[in-house]
């Protein structure tokens, strides 16, 4: 085997990685294609280069996003130590200068002693190396293909179809009941009943609602499984009602008979502290998205935990295929980081590329695997990504949803949310002491 680690991509996931794992000991090898093979996305040869909104989220310290930056800063991150320094005014929001973010990344990686980067494509995915793959949604055709042979082709996606998820305390239960069709099994369901004025309301505001134009990269044809909502509804006023709101074998309690519509929720964890709206992906904009799905009965002070989307991305079944330290369980010399696991965002993508940049170094020098717990952001995205239901598996970002309850329930939202916040760092960073990874 060889003595280095090897790292695919130098995107946010393979920077992170990099620095983590050469922070504490390994001698890293870092393969990025650019500038010899371009992308339809990318314009410069700089690592770490963010090729959309230049966001890295919200910076609020009693957010989700927020939490999982300040346990990124106590890991020493370098992906939000440079966005710190080049940080311009948004709000509550982290953005940053993008051209000098991405040059002081690839600077500071290049002069690390233990970091060698190669302008070089990876056609396969080495056997005889420890290694990470961080390729982004943006893999090239050669290295997808070996992915395909190393995942098998039914477990690697090629695009996002992502559906909204709510929390379940902003619902209005007394317009929801719970229940299965035709009763069958347990009422794992939460459904929302329309009758024919709501539904046709909802109908012409789905339809004349703003959408997502897609990027030039981002032109791929739609498969027929997973049509956005508002493109299905273009068929006809009753495709819907027929389709993902079709309310047979439901009846609603409240009046005894079958609504003209409904919209079930599914669970997203055990806890049942959020839920998905069941084929509402979508290429709405965020705004419009809580406009018009709020009108929806049950769902009308819903927050989102997240919007839905439909974009170009390369994505593998994570619960199928690795171990919450982002190995692969048929290859453990393989980790996979970044969007390739299911988790949207920048800084979601980097905390995996740290995490998997950390377990590839300790693998490399025979000490154990960490895992942070999962009351904190990252043990929360982990988590989620690799024990969810692998038939359901849509990629995810941080939020409150996915963080386990409290011992004792807190109804007033800032204070949960501060509990929540308290608890993540305090055992943030007693993993990090009994992993070595603090004083």
């Amino acid at each position: 085997m060889r003595k280095d680690l090897v790292i695919i991509g130098g995107g946010l996931a393979g920077s992170e990685a990099a620095w983590q794992a050469a922070n504490h000991g390994a001698k890293v090898t870092l393969y990025e294609m650019r500038p010899k093979t371009e992308t339809a996305a990318h314009k410069t040869e700089h690592l770490a280069e963010i090729v959309c909104s230049n966001s890295l989220g919200s910076n609020d310290p009693l957010s989700a996003p927020g939490i999982l930056k300040q346990e990124m800063r106590q890991l020493g991150s370098l992906i939000i130590k440079v966005a710190d320094d080049v940080a311009i005014p948004a709000g509550t929001a982290l953005a940053v200068d993008r051209d000098q973010f991405a040059q002081k990344i690839t600077q500071t990686l290049a002069e690390h002693p233990n970091v060698r980067i190669l302008r070089e494509e990876i056609h396969e995915i080495p056997e005889d190396a420890v290694c990470i793959i961080a390729t982004g949604p943006l893999t090239s055709p050669k290295l997808s293909e070996a992915m395909t042979q190393l995942t098998r082709s039914k477990n690697l996606y090629f695009f996002d179809a992502i559906s909204p998820i709510v929390d379940t305390d902003s619902l209005n239960m007394d317009r929801i009941f719970r229940a299965s069709r035709y009763d069958k099994g347990t009422a794992d369901y939460l459904n929302c009943p329309m009758d024919e004025e709501t539904y046709n309301q909802f109908y012409d505001a789905l339809i004349q609602a703003d959408r997502v134009q897609p990027k030039s990269f981002e032109n791929i044809p739609y498969f027929e499984g997973c049509l956005p909502i508002e493109v299905m509804a273009e068929r006809g006023r009753q495709t819907l009602a027929f389709g993902p709101l079709k309310p047979v074998g439901l009846i609603d309690p409240k009046t005894g008979t079958r609504p003209f519509a409904v919209l079930q929720l599914r669970a997203e964890n055990h806890h049942g502290s959020c839920y998905n709206l069941v084929g509402f992906q979508t290429k709405l904009t965020y705004p419009e998205q809580r406009r018009v799905f709020r009108m929806i009965p049950g769902l009308e002070q819903a927050e989102f935990l997240r919007c839905g989307s439909i974009h170009r991305n390369t994505f593998i079944n994570v619960p199928l295929l690795l171990k919450e330290t982002l190995q692969f369980k048929k290859q453990p010399n393989v980790f996979f980081a970044g969007q390739l696991v299911g988790v949207e965002g920048y800084v979601e993508a980097a905390a995996s590329g740290g995490l998997a940049g950390l377990n590839a170094a300790r693998l490399l020098s025979e000490r154990p695997l960490v895992t942070p717990p999962s009351t904190t952001a990252h043990g929360a995205l982990l988590h989620y990504i690799t024990t969810c239901e692998p038939k359901h598996f849509q990629p995810i970002n941080t939020n409150f949803g996915i963080f386990p309850p409290l011992a004792t329930p807190i109804r007033d939202k800032q204070q949960k949310r501060h509990a929540i916040q308290e608890r993540a760092l305090t055992e943030f960073h007693s993993w990090m002491i009994a992993s070595g990874l603090a004083s």
